[in-house]
């Protein structure tokens, strides 16, 4: 059928499953190849998702032995090879061993040095960055002698391998992780998920040791893992670590690389206990922003979620609430809002915030009068500005309307 084919080239998936539900073939072919391929080819996972559910085969045999599932593979792309690897439950034996594989060897090698074999080329490489922006990360696409893969093969093997029951050693996610050091790579962000999902004692403590290495990559990893164990798991429900935040207090008084330090910190503020607001505080003039904006955090807490904290430390989030950074303000300013003392200089700082040049931050701090009851709010409210589609369903944007409506309430009783 040439309008699917064409709509598959397109990338439209809103034709292409207007077209499927119409009765089109799923596994059409285009050239001998299924259009499956195409939108493999293409790194389109929701035009391939939409074939897919209508019926598409995954695992077609093609002429040259391959099949869509392992062309998603040799192409490097994580969220592509999901989908078409779950799209069948269970996965044939054959299938998923072909799968472990086929990820294997390209992880092992190396993108650039398995492109460089398959395509028998020796010039040189193009490379361009690709962001995915719905998850937030992103990889590098290499072409080579007119074909295109992307470097996510060290994430496929993780995955699939987690996805099959596969325990694969620490230290061997640990080198796949520091083979693309970034924490925004796809590789590095799917081993902290895969090891912040192991929520035992082995791995906690492997961690925890991997804290005292001097490499600050091995330490950024480190922080990145243990933040995701001590959020647990929030299918099952578990999360065996979140009161031991207390432990990376040695880490945080004596960390000087400032990433980490606010990997760290971001791990450590989801417990509370004294030393931890003692770290904060010591922090507060911290030359780098990511580490001020987390000061708040370390600053007291309570089991619904508001704010209480000693004078010192409402002393320095006033003081954080003025800070030249934007995020560092934002930061302040949602810990005043859900701060619940009675002490004036709180609205005051929050009426400032109310000018703030950024929309979220003014946001939060009209919020923050609404629900102190100060009738401030109502003028301040006019600051906000029109909100973005972004924004819209924010539901802190009806918060002086509530504050409002309990004053009518209080004046009729």
């Amino acid at each position: 059928m040439r309008e699917l084919v064409a709509a598959v080239r397109r990338g439209d998936v809103d034709e292409v499953t207007a077209l499927l539900e119409s009765g089109a073939d799923p596994d059409t072919l285009e050239d001998g190849l299924p259009v499956l391929c195409l939108a493999v080819a293409a790194y389109d996972r929701p035009v391939a998702e939409a074939l897919l559910q209508a019926g598409a085969d995954p695992l077609r045999r093609l002429p040259d032995g391959s099949t869509p599932l392992t062309r998603a593979v040799d192409g490097g792309s994580h969220l592509l090879t999901y989908a078409l690897a779950t799209s069948r439950i269970p996965l044939p034996a054959p299938a998923r061993a072909e799968l472990l594989a086929r990820a294997r060897r390209w992880a092992e090698a190396g993108t650039e040095a398995e492109l460089r074999r398959i395509t028998g080329h020796t010039g040189p490489v193009m490379r361009i960055r690709v962001e995915d922006d719905e998850v937030g990360w992103w990889s590098e696409q290499l072409t080579l002698g007119g074909t295109t893969v992307r470097d996510e093969h060290r994430a496929v093997l993780t995955s699939t391998e987690e996805r099959y029951g596969i325990r694969t050693p620490f230290d061997e996610l640990v080198d796949r992780a520091l083979a693309h050091p970034d924490r925004e790579h796809v590789v590095w962000s799917d081993v902290v998920f895969t090891l912040g999902r192991r929520l035992d004692e082995e791995t906690w403590q492997w961690t925890r040791d991997l804290l005292n290495h001097p490499d600050r990559l091995y330490r950024l990893l480190a922080a990145d893992i243990m933040l995701f164990l001590i959020l647990g798991d929030f299918v099952t429900g578990r999360d065996p670590f979140w009161d031991r935040g207390r432990e990376l207090v040695p880490w945080a008084e004596q960390e000087e690389d400032p990433e980490v330090l606010a990997v760290i910190l971001q791990a450590m503020t989801h417990d509370s206990a004294p030393e931890i607001e003692a770290v904060g505080l010591s922090h507060l003039a911290h030359p780098d922003p990511r580490v001020r904006a987390l000061v708040p955090d370390a600053l007291g807490h309570s089991e619904d979620g508001r704010s209480q904290a000693g004078p010192e430390s409402l002393a320095a989030v006033l003081t954080l609430a003025r800070d030249e950074d934007p995020g560092v303000r934002e930061a302040a300013c949602r810990w005043l809002a859900h701060y619940r003392g009675s002490e004036p200089e709180v609205g005051d700082a929050l009426v400032a915030l109310t000018h703030d040049e950024r929309q979220p931050v003014r946001i939060c701090a009209v919020s923050g009068l609404a629900h102190r009851d100060d009738p401030r709010c109502v003028e301040a409210q006019h600051r906000i500005g029109p909100v973005g589609e972004e924004s819209r369903d924010d539901e802190r944007l009806l918060d002086v309307w509530r504050y409002q409506r309990r004053q009518e309430a209080a004046g009729g009783s």
